[in-house]
């Protein structure tokens, strides 16, 4: 009987954007050109964060060339700016129509992204705008650095120093991509893995993958609360990994990671925000050395309870100073353009607008 050959491999899916190619890749699309050109593009995308077109140590016909040949993911539908050009948001379109946000903050003493994973969100959690527009796919490692780069030439003459990925989606149910963009950015982009922050609601697999990664990139756990019966409705992947384990996986992370851990917790008027809250909050922080984030609720369309008032603010932070945990109030960014923490959606419209100075 003859044999039957084996059907071809199928093909390589073509990369959404330019940073999903790796170095050998890029040597692959450069064979006909001398070998220095791949080290004079890749340095250009990365260390210098231009497009192929603005690399004028190439000559214009390969620049023209690479334009069409290196994917842009990002394609840019509007851009809103607060707090006097402090702030500034993004929203995306990627080629397949699906839309993502990413926000810049500029502060006295740093420049932050806070990027997006996920393209929406699977994790359900009620009070926050991605959780309610659900999820619609994962993104590629290329298009999580792309929004990086993005980041990066629009706070120029300054430095971007810091990447939150706090955006939309949950970074540890896209680990792998997440991972691989966290590496091209530590390695390509030079930001230090003491400059990466990963936010999770509670994924016990990630977190213990995380404690075993080479890269010792800060973790943001979201809790607010700290007793099942309430973390189950407000955070349904309580659910599925209870507190007790949440708080193994997070002490496995401290002890072979050396960072300290932080916890966010979103301040729910009457939900939240009481005495006892703050008690079961310590209990929980202490023991894992941990620093809690106070945020006041952000307002969202389908979530109707607000944000704790002030004076409850400061007394929950005082509380649990008192109670041995270091706590702060975290100070809120870009509200009047759906740019804090859980109003990230990416429904807005609008204008393009010119990018203020990041001062």
């Amino acid at each position: 009987m003859t044999p039957v050959p084996p059907a071809p491999a199928p093909p390589a899916p073509a990369p959404r954007s330019a940073y999903d190619l790796s170095r050998e890749e890029l040597a692959g699309l450069l064979a006909d050109e001398p070998p220095y050109r791949v080290r004079q593009v890749w340095d250009g995308l990365h260390r210098r964060a231009r497009r192929p077109g603005e690399m004028t140590d190439l000559p214009r016909s390969l620049r023209e060339r690479l334009e069409g040949a290196l994917p842009v993911a990002l394609g840019e539908i509007s851009r809103r700016s607060a707090d006097g050009g402090g702030t500034v948001k993004w929203l995306f379109e990627l080629a397949d129509g699906r839309r993502v946000e990413t926000v810049l903050m500029a502060y006295p003493d740093r420049v932050t992204v806070c990027v997006s994973t996920q393209a929406g969100c699977a994790m359900g959690c009620a009070f926050c705008a991605t959780g309610q527009s659900g999820f619609e796919r994962h993104l590629s490692a290329g298009e999580i650095v792309e929004q990086v780069v993005a980041g990066i030439r629009a706070a120029r003459p300054r430095r971007l120093s810091n990447v939150v990925f706090m955006g939309m989606g949950e970074p540890l149910a896209n680990y792998g991509r997440t991972w691989a963009a966290i590496e091209r950015i530590h390695g390509e982009l030079g930001i230090s893995a003491r400059h990466l922050t990963l936010s999770t609601v509670g994924l016990v697999p990630g977190i213990r993958r995380l404690a075993r990664a080479t890269l010792p990139v800060n973790l943001a756990l979201s809790l607010h609360a700290a007793n099942d019966e309430l973390r189950d409705r407000l955070v349904p992947m309580n659910r599925r990994y209870p507190l007790a384990a949440l708080a193994e996986a997070c002490a496995e992370y401290v002890a072979a990671s050396k960072r300290r851990l932080s916890i966010e917790w979103a301040l729910i008027d009457g939900t939240n925000d009481r005495p006892s809250d703050m008690a079961e909050l310590a209990e929980f922080a202490r023991p894992l050395g941990a620093h809690v984030n106070l945020i006041p609720l952000n307002p969202t369309p389908g979530y109707a309870p607000g944000g704790s008032p002030p004076h409850r603010v400061a007394d929950a932070r005082d509380t649990l100073l008192r109670l041995g945990v270091n706590a702060t109030v975290r100070a809120t960014r870009g509200v009047e353009i759906g740019a804090a923490c859980g109003q990230l959606a990416a429904r807005g419209t609008g204008p393009v607008v010119g990018l203020p100075r990041v001062r």
